[in-house]
């Protein structure tokens, strides 16, 4: 919240406050501060509520760093990754939005993304139940220069981090970990959420083969079989646990870049873009046949 702040107010003292040309936008400060208070109270709601709900209950230490790479088959380190990347598309699009010029709304964007995502990691540092880690970090970083990368090359994204969820059977053996309801299942379970890397076909080929704009491929990857971060545990409490089998998935599917259905308000569209539409795909598993999902979210 506070390096938004603090990055918008350079872009704002650049300009002087009656509307100006960036190329061929406009600069509207009354939509720019705008953004700011919204933004603003939302991190600040944000921030709040994750240290109540999340922080609170677990004792303070020292600042100190946690190797947590080898957890959850590295599904949070992808979700670290994802979360950076949309965030900063997010602020980018409001940037443009509020007539920023393209080059500062791009560092704003991938900056902003990445700072808030710091503070985040700095909470965790402070905290006896985890630490700072270096790996969340380093995925943050690669989403936030994904967007910022491509943005700059290409002025667009040809490849993009979506997000699929859907409900598992596991929880209920862990709901400590893997969620009590299915708000906290949507972040937590690991198991149901799917991350996908879509590519446009037509952007990279200069659409001479006739496909449509609009058509994403989609690679994904899944794990289920979690019960804990790094091995499922046999008994929790006085509870025995089942035995499951911790397995990685990869998917192969279609899906639409609702960006590419119209150039008209690419605000709007930002938001669903972040999560994969339903589609058939092709589910690969060690030592399992391939499997066709007719549909699969």
């Amino acid at each position: 919240m506070l390096i938004t702040i603090l990055l918008s107010m350079l872009v704002i003292d650049c300009y002087p406050q009656n509307n100006i040309s960036l190329g061929s936008d406009t600069y509207h400060p009354g939509r720019l501060r705008t953004v700011l208070i919204v933004e603003s109270a939302a991190s600040a709601a944000i921030l709040v509520g994750v240290h109540y709900l999340w922080y609170k209950k677990f004792p303070r230490s020292r600042f100190h760093f946690f190797n947590d790479n080898r957890e959850w088959l590295q599904m949070d380190k992808i979700g670290h990754a994802t979360t950076a990347y949309n965030a900063s598309a997010i602020q980018y699009n409001m940037m443009r939005w509020s007539g920023v010029s393209n080059t500062k709304s791009i560092w704003i964007g991938g900056l902003t993304a990445l700072g808030f995502q710091t503070v985040i990691e700095i909470f965790d540092g402070f905290s006896q139940q985890w630490g700072f880690s270096k790996g969340d970090m380093l995925a943050n970083i690669f989403g936030s220069a994904l967007f910022m990368a491509q943005q700059f090359a290409w002025n667009e994204q040809k490849a993009r981090l979506k997000f699929s969820f859907h409900a598992t059977i596991f929880p209920k053996y862990n709901p400590g970990e893997l969620g009590s309801n299915k708000w906290q299942r949507w972040l937590k379970d690991y198991n149901g959420q799917t991350y996908w890397l879509s590519l446009n076909p037509a952007s990279f080929v200069n659409n001479h083969t006739g496909i449509p704009r609009w058509v994403n491929l989609d690679l994904g990857y899944g794990a289920d079989g979690m019960t804990g971060a790094t091995t499922n545990p046999d008994f929790i409490g006085n509870r025995k646990i089942p035995a499951f089998r911790r397995t990685r998935k990869y998917f192969l599917s279609l899906d639409a870049d609702i960006n590419r259905f119209s150039d008209y308000n690419q605000l709007l569209y930002t938001f669903p873009n972040i999560i994969k539409l339903p589609a058939p795909a092709l589910e690969f598993k060690k030592g399992v046949a391939v499997r066709f999902r007719s549909f699969y979210f």
